[in-house]
């Protein structure tokens, strides 16, 4: 499959009108036609490269600290792969197999109350995600349903509202905060690293049982072929950019519950330990690192292999 020849003014018309249905007034995105040039063009190039090589279906992991714009860039790497080389993409969010509200209350109750909260390894159905592979990669492909998450009344939709995929795909593209994350060694756990753990996991309990959590997470993760990982500036820019998401989410839901400034600041300390232990790994666990700043511009690709 060689690569299409396209009207560039109409690409770039479609992949900003696209851009323009995810600001925000009081957000814009900047550079958007710099983000282009330099960021998904390269990016589109790099998975396409990965799925000529045989033209069998590649999973693409993306993973990155909550904000740093994974479901924007998923979306239009989609566009931009089937525009350019004619691949039916997939995208699977890890966030849609969230366990429901009820089963994330059993294992409140049943193993620590933090479990609650959703977003750790734990709270994901990870068998769930592992059928879902197989159906996608099935030779004699039959259209299916995936599951759909809503965050604004913090569970998962009735099936009847559940996403259908149509078309066998080229490339599956799984995005999610830990995606490809690695457990840490038991004596990394004894030190509480924020007012959470300290406050409310001074046992350990919660923390060792998500890093045990995490381990099972590998079979999932060794389905991977290549992973690309969102290199953000700092820890303390996940909260202004979870604080955006926030923003744009009260625009987009008819339920309008969204959290304070001070409940995101909580919530994110859940995700803090694993977030931080990426951030430091990203090299080992990456295929392709991009460097993000401040206002989600892309400063550098580092190719890894």
């Amino acid at each position: 499959m060689s690569k299409r020849s396209l009207d560039f003014s109409g690409l770039n018309r479609e992949y900003l009108k696209y851009l323009k249905s995810k600001e925000t007034k009081s957000h814009p995105i900047i550079d958007k036609i710099g983000k282009l040039k330099t960021f998904y063009l390269p990016l589109s190039k790099w998975i396409y490269s990965i799925y000529k090589k045989n033209q069998k279906i590649k999973i693409i992991g993306l993973s990155g600290g909550q904000g740093a714009g994974k479901s924007t860039i998923t979306a239009v790497l989609k566009f931009l792969l089937k525009k350019l080389y004619g691949l039916e993409v997939c995208i699977i969010s890890i966030d849609d197999f969230y366990k429901t509200k009820n089963e994330r209350k059993k294992m409140s109750k049943k193993i620590h109350p933090l479990f609650l909260t959703r977003g750790v390894p734990g709270t994901h159905d990870i068998n769930l995600i592992n059928r879902i592979f197989q159906k996608l990669k099935k030779k004699n492909f039959k259209p299916f349903f995936i599951p759909k998450f809503d965050k604004s009344i913090d569970d998962r939709l009735k099936k009847k509202k559940w996403t259908r995929i149509n078309k066998s795909p080229n490339i599956i593209i799984f995005e999610g905060w830990c995606v490809g994350a690695e457990h840490q060694k038991i004596n990394a756990l004894k030190k509480s690293i924020n007012e959470l753990e300290r406050k409310y996991d001074a046992s350990l309990i919660w923390r060792k049982t998500v890093n045990e959590y995490l381990k099972k997470y590998k079979k999932i993760f060794k389905k991977i072929d290549k992973l690309v990982y969102l290199k953000v500036p700092n820890f303390n820019q996940i909260y202004y950019w979870r604080l955006l998401q926030e923003k744009k989410l009260k625009l987009t839901s008819k339920n309008k519950e969204i959290m304070s400034k001070s409940q995101i600041k909580d919530f994110i300390m859940h995700y803090e330990r694993i977030t931080k232990q990426m951030m430091k790994e990203h090299l080992k666990i990456s295929n392709l690192v991009v460097y993000l700043d401040k206002d989600h511009r892309s400063r550098r690709i580092k190719f890894i292999n």
